[in-house]
């Protein structure tokens, strides 16, 4: 990569993006609400707040609820993710052609990264599993920033790799993803499989919404420029 042209960097969410975690977000979720004797939400409400920092999830879903309630509820969220993992319950198995994905894009000059609603252990155990820590030149999460859709996490993922935001996107599954980066100047491109429908991304700021992650790298080289030379 020449120094003398800008640096392209792509940053992707990571639940619902790069993994299907949802099984596990869902099943954690209930056992936190069941735990606190609260009605357990059902899967499309859970779906619509992943994504957000957990706090605000729960006061999402359970609205009418003490602030403190919503600490507990997402502490026992926690707990109850912990657990699942302690027994080998959590698969959150790649989405199909991520690792071709990230093969194409490395290839053809982006630097890549990833912001998550996820904490920084909770990230690395997942990246781990898929054998993906050395692939991100940097690892934003919801111990490095404010939660989405605040700018945060992409203003630091900037600084961290030197990119500009007109040479930045962020690839993600929902509102918050395409509302974090129009909040933070870049583009933003959604992608189908996750949790938001197309109309809402599109609704948030998304430039594309795409449905199979193997057009990505067209998907960008046309959006912000082909390999550098």
């Amino acid at each position: 990569m020449s120094d003398t042209l800008p640096l392209r960097l792509a940053v992707f969410d990571c639940d619902g993006t790069l993994v299907d975690s949802q099984a596990s977000i869902v099943s954690s979720m209930v056992a936190a609400f069941e735990s606190r004797s609260h009605p357990a939400p059902d899967a499309e409400s859970v779906r619509r707040v992943v994504g957000l920092p957990l706090r605000v999830a729960m006061g999402r879903l359970l609205p009418h609820t003490d602030p403190d309630e919503h600490v507990k509820l997402e502490n026992s969220y926690k707990d109850a993710f912990r657990e699942l993992r302690r027994r080998g319950e959590v698969s959150d198995p790649l989405y199909p052609g991520t690792l071709e994905v990230l093969d194409a894009l490395e290839t053809d000059g982006w630097l890549l990264g990833v912001a998550t609603g996820k904490g920084h252990l909770g990230l690395m155990i997942t990246l781990e599993t898929h054998g993906l820590t050395e692939r991100f030149q940097t690892l934003q999460t919801a111990d490095s920033a404010p939660g989405k859709p605040d700018p945060g996490m992409l203003l630091n993922a900037m600084r961290d790799t030197g990119a500009d935001a007109d040479c930045t996107v962020m690839i993600g599954d929902t509102t918050f993803d395409m509302e974090m980066a129009v909040n933070a100047g870049t583009m933003a491109i959604g992608v189908s499989w996750g949790y938001h429908p197309h109309e809402h991304l599109h609704s948030a700021g998304a430039e594309v919404v795409i449905d199979e992650f193997h057009v990505l790298p067209e998907t960008l080289n046309t959006k912000l420029g082909g390999r550098p030379a």
